[in-house]
This record gives structure tokens, sequence and C-alpha cells, in this order.
């Protein structure tokens, strides 16, 4: 199914049974000073820890779009957004009902927001030369890796992207870093997303993403009763 991303004109209300996803260029976001002024003390020193400057640059973006994108939801200023972490480092709101979660990869960055639910979503830059057998040998399903090994070998990389990103959204969905291991539930690698092997089928929905060439990306909900909706930045 292809997914159509809006540039909305108006803010986008946000229904209980939507799940709104928006894709951030972290090269093309804002001023980077401006954007700064929102952060916390304490995302201005993990920011200043960043020996180079294009992923300093980037993750001072990130973060305060997510601050941003947060606090039109709420009707707050970004600086006013206030976060705590839950007891395996999931971040969630101090005040208010909503979910989120976000992931930035290269110069993109996804953010997943919802009302009423637990959200996890993950983008990946599908990197020329990455070790995928080795990967999947170690962190996928024996149904997982018998999937991929049938991919003409052309294919193999941007299917083992397809495959990872599914597991991570679901793993960022928990918020609980599935402690038994990835290899103790599966996804599927067709264009359809699915949770094929856990005990929680039919309590998560997944759903495939291309926010742009050369990404993959995966959204995981709870429940099985929502949509989603797409957007991209405009500054």
């Amino acid at each position: 199914m292809t997914i159509a991303w809006e540039t909305p004109s108006s803010w986008p209300r946000l229904s209980d049974d939507e799940i709104h996803v928006w894709c951030v260029d972290l090269d093309a976001a804002g001023e980077v000073t401006a954007l700064a002024a929102c952060l916390s003390a304490d995302e201005r020193e993990r920011a200043g820890g960043l020996l180079s400057g294009t992923h300093q640059r980037r993750f001072v973006v990130a973060r305060a779009m997510l601050r941003r994108l947060l606090g039109c939801y709420l009707g707050q200023a970004p600086g006013a957004v206030a976060f705590s972490r839950g007891a395996h480092g999931k971040p969630f709101l101090q005040e208010g009902t909503l979910h989120f979660n976000v992931s930035h990869t290269h110069e993109l960055a996804l953010y997943a927001i919802a009302r009423t639910r637990e959200v996890g979503v993950d983008v990946e830059w599908m990197r020329p030369q990455v070790a995928h057998e080795q990967i999947a040998a170690r962190f996928f399903s024996q149904e997982e890796q018998e999937a991929l090994a049938q991919v003409p070998a052309e294919e193999r990389r941007a299917a083992f992207y397809h495959i990872w990103t599914r597991k991570e959204a679901y793993v960022k969905a928990r918020g609980d870093g599935i402690a038994a291991g990835l290899g103790t539930f599966a996804v599927s690698l067709g264009a359809e997303a699915a949770l094929l092997r856990s005990d929680e089928v039919g309590r998560w929905k997944l759903a495939a993403l291309e926010p742009a060439d050369g990404y993959v990306a995966a959204l995981c909900g709870a429940g099985m009763d929502w949509r989603m909706r797409c957007f991209r930045w405009r500054p």
C-alpha cells in the first residue's frame, strides 16, 4: 500500500483512532541556533558531547523538532515540554496523555504521535555496506532468516532493512527492550507489515513506510483499530 505524505496548510487534528507520523529533513528544518534555544540544559550538554559538527547539528534539530511538534499538539511552548524516561529508557511526557516515539538516521527523522496508544517508529538509511547476513544470523528469528535467504541477492539488503525496522518499531512501541531477545518473535517481509510470531499477535499493528529514496521505515501501534496519517514538515 502506497502511503501519501501530506504537507498540511494548517495544523492537523489528532483523533483518538489516528497515529500521526511526521518526516523532517534535519538539514533543512530551520536555523539551528533558533531551534537550540528551546532545548533543556541536559539536551544541550548531550549535543556538546558529540564530536562531529554534522551529528551535533542533527541531534539539536531532531530534539528541537520533537519539542516543537509536541508543543503544537499540546498547546505549549517547545521549551515547556517536559520529559521523563521509563525503566527501559523510553521517554514519555511528564504531563498530558500524548504518546510519542522518535527515530532519526542520516539526515531524516520520523516522529510518531498518538493520543490513546503506545507507538514505536524506526527509520534506517540503507547504508551501501552493511553486514546484513551476520546481523540477521544474530538477531533475526529462524523464519525471518529463511525468508531473507529466498530474496534475490541484489534485493537482500533492502529486504534486511524492512525486517529490521519492523522489529525495532515493535520493540520501541513496547518500551521494555524485549529482554528475551529479538529472535523470539517474527515479522513479515512482504509489502504488508505484520507481527507473525509472538504472544501479542492481535495486540499490535505494524505498517511499512517509505519516507524518502534510500530510506526504509516502520510504525507500530498498540491495538488494531488505528489509522495512520503521514506529514512532511516544511519550515
